[in-house]
């Protein structure tokens, strides 16, 4: 599409050295296109000539100059670059080395030094006897650089003979018995159909998906749930809503969960979910999170807004995100085209870094776009009963194309106390197709067809 990049999801780069030809790596992408641990000996360019929408960029080296070109918004997580030139709207850096300086808005970057808590996605590999080991990187606190820049990572080498190596056409009932029976999980590249929900319930368990390996629930079911368990990683997975609607497509901790998992987190790293768009999906929520201390390292959560089967009625699902866990941290949160809230933040102790969202682009009017007498929903609810979260470097953004009159109030809504913090928020009218009247709450805004960009830089 003549260098239109804001199509180009569903793809990755892992694990290489990559010394480019011409001196410039060119990576011009938008959502679930993760660029990890990789080794780039030259400069890097994140577009190819036309727009590009948004990607995560984490545990890299860029020996030269990242040049952002036209990307919107863009995560950097725990990376070691060279220079980085260039913005749009929100440019994130957490954790990283020589991260440009520069205060949003002008320019739009917001900085984090070090990176709280965080685990590198588990990857394969072979050893030095030809041996397959699925290495799983270890917790890191208040981080900043690589996990491999100084030498080899904390963490640990499993063998693949503690994996059940799972193809489609594998049931439910099948991956269940092999994890009963304390092994992990490899998904080779495929699609899986499940008539029942696979239950990850033992502490350390490993979920890693090759080739975006797609789980899709049929009749209505829940693909996966996980245990309030210490230390589960889910990584490198899809999950493709299935005709049928599901209550949840992957619910981490039953109802209620209440242990500390502080020193051995639950980790998501690039899982991806899909509510139509390739055929007819329905889900009322994408992913639930009841656990406490979970890391959620490159999300994207997308109630398709074209493709096959996308309408109003066609693809339904009310939000993408639930946290009623405690103490959750989130890199990298995409959640986009929801038809409620977004995302609604219950726990307490939550924080974000980088959350991009576009609003449901096909409300038909504004009487099917209503939260009680509010004009729409926000993207981003924090309930009234949290005393403490933040949130840094967000953008949220309306087009509103089959009814370019509809009006969101507002596109994130917390409750007014000091523990509760938001900094570098921008709202976007697309085009000028739609209005945000209010950044956050009552502040901030509008974006409109006469002032489509609107920042704040903290609230309150």
């Amino acid at each position: 599409m003549q260098g239109n990049a804001t199509l180009n999801f569903w793809r990755g780069a892992e694990n290489m050295a990559v010394n480019p030809s011409s001196g410039t790596d060119i990576w011009a992408v938008s959502q679930a296109s993760p660029f990890r641990r990789m080794d780039i000996r030259g400069d890097m360019q994140l577009d190819d000539g036309g727009w590009s929408s948004g990607g995560f960029l984490a545990d890299t080296n860029v020996t030269g100059q990242v040049r952002s070109g036209s990307q919107q918004q863009w995560l950097s997580g725990n990376d070691q670059l060279g220079s980085w030139s260039g913005s749009n709207w929100n440019m994130v850096f957490v954790g990283v080395n020589n991260a440009p300086s520069g205060a949003f808005p002008n320019p739009p970057y917001t900085v984090v030094n070090q990176a709280p808590t965080i685990k590198e996605k588990p990857f394969l590999y072979i050893d030095q006897s030809g041996n397959y080991q699925v290495f799983v990187p270890a917790l890191r606190t208040n981080s900043q650089g690589t996990s491999w820049g100084s030498g080899a990572p904390a963490g640990t080498s499993l063998p693949i003979s503690q994996f059940y190596i799972a193809h489609p056409g594998d049931t439910a009932a099948t991956i269940n018995n092999a994890l009963a029976q304390g092994l992990n999980l490899l998904f080779t590249p495929g699609i899986y159909h499940l008539n029942s929900t696979i239950q990850v319930n033992r502490a350390n368990t490993v979920v890693l998906g090759l080739g975006l390996a797609t789980l899709t629930p049929d009749n209505g079911v829940t693909p996966m749930t996980v245990a309030d368990v210490d230390g589960v990683s889910i990584a490198g997975l899809l999950f493709d809503a299935g005709t049928v609607n599901s209550p949840v497509l992957l619910q981490v901790g039953p109802t209620r969960s209440s242990l500390s998992h502080a020193a051995n987190p639950t980790v998501l790293s690039d899982v991806f979910f899909r509510i139509g768009g390739a055929a007819v999906g329905k889900a009322t929520q994408s992913l639930v999170i009841n656990s406490s201390n979970v890391i959620g390292d490159d999300l994207w959560l997308w109630r398709a807004d074209h493709g096959s089967s996308v309408g109003w009625t066609s693809n339904t699902a009310a939000n993408g995100l639930i946290v009623n866990g405690s103490n959750v941290t989130m890199y990298g949160l995409f959640v986009e085209h929801y038809q409620q809230y977004q995302v609604i933040w219950n726990g307490n102790g939550g924080r974000t870094y980088f959350f991009q969202n576009e609003l449901p682009y096909d409300p038909p009017n504004q009487a099917a776009w209503m939260n009680g007498s509010v004009n729409g929903y926000a993207a981003y609810k924090v309930a009234s009963s949290v005393t403490s979260h933040e949130a840094w470097g967000l953008g949220s953004y309306c087009y509103f194309n089959v009814n370019s009159s509809v009006v969101e109030a507002h596109s994130f809504e917390v409750p007014n106390t000091s523990g509760v913090k938001f900094h570098d928020m921008v709202t976007v009218s697309l085009g000028g197709t739609g209005t945000i009247s209010h950044i956050i709450n009552n502040t901030g805004g509008p974006s409109n067809s006469s002032n489509s960009v609107a920042d704040l830089v903290s609230y309150p």
